[in-house]
């Protein structure tokens, strides 16, 4: 077997990117995604955030810089996203996530419904370590908003 059918078969196997192309539920509306920022606000310890386009982090976020993402990011999606809804935020499971998937509202293609070239979203929470997702480079204003948070 070649380097990049053993990396490709490996890929397939790995927890992260199984769990990542899992199935998901959007928070429809902004009181489901309230509920699901409460949860993780509550649940802050053990999670990696994992901006698309920078190195995939190597150890959790700490409990202190869960809760300024958090922050950070209700006061973006809800100046960038000006709708009655939300959308574009996505968990593996709404009461016990461990998974969640946050759409960049300013990159969003199709964010739901059927794709063949989906868009990556912009952020992730996760309880298993990621990989480095393929994505377009990050526009320097996130980028920047990015290193603002993390360093």
């Amino acid at each position: 077997m070649n380097d990049r059918k053993i990396k490709q078969f490996n890929a397939e196997r790995d927890p992260f990117l199984t769990a990542f192309r899992g199935s998901f539920t959007s928070t429809l509306r902004w009181h489901q995604f309230e509920a699901l920022w409460s949860l993780l606000h509550q649940d802050a310890a053990g999670w990696y955030v994992y901006a698309i386009g920078t190195q995939p982090p190597e150890s959790h976020s700490s409990e202190q810089q869960l809760h300024r993402f958090l922050q950070e990011m209700e006061a973006l999606l809800r100046r960038e996203h000006d709708e009655d809804y939300c959308g574009i935020v996505y968990a593996d499971n709404l009461s016990r996530p461990g998974f969640i998937k946050i759409f960049d509202p300013n990159n969003l293609g199709v964010s739901c419904g059927y794709s063949d070239n989906p868009p990556l979203p912009g952020w992730i929470l996760s309880r298993l370590k990621p990989v480095d997702l393929p994505s377009a480079v990050l526009p320097a204003g996130r980028k920047r908003w990015w290193r603002r948070l993390f360093g």
